[in-house]
């Protein structure tokens, strides 16, 4: 019984690699598509003469746009880091995890309360 779970581990473990590497280039992929449609966006507005109004709206549309994708990116790094530390749990990467998720969601927490902030404003 012992062998055929040291071999479904050995089966296993690199396809949680895998798809932790997955995880994090679709963390990546997302960003970029995230700045490329932010980019995409604020300059189909810049060439359009506009008031000081329409202005700070559009700043405030870009920025809740982008800190949207980045809030994504980072519950999917998240995941990626959890699955990780499942597979490989030292006490030097449980104690990491536990650092890169208070700091992720700290960052989470502070980009969602400005998104709502700008979108009542």
């Amino acid at each position: 019984m012992f062998g055929q779970s040291e071999n479904l581990t050995r089966f296993l473990l690199p396809v949680i690699e895998w798809l932790v590497l997955i995880l994090n280039l679709i963390s990546i992929l997302i960003l970029v598509i995230g700045v490329a449609h932010v980019v995409w966006f604020l300059l189909s507005k810049l060439v359009q003469p506009g008031k000081k109004q329409d202005i700070v709206r559009t700043n405030n549309s870009v920025k809740n746009k982008l800190g949207s994708y980045v809030l994504l990116s980072l519950e999917v790094l998240i995941a990626a880091d959890i699955i990780e530390t499942i597979v490989k749990p030292t006490f030097k990467d449980i104690m990491m995890l536990g650092l890169i998720v208070v700091i992720r969601t700290v960052i989470s927490y502070f980009l969602t309360k400005e998104i709502k902030e700008s979108e009542d404003n």
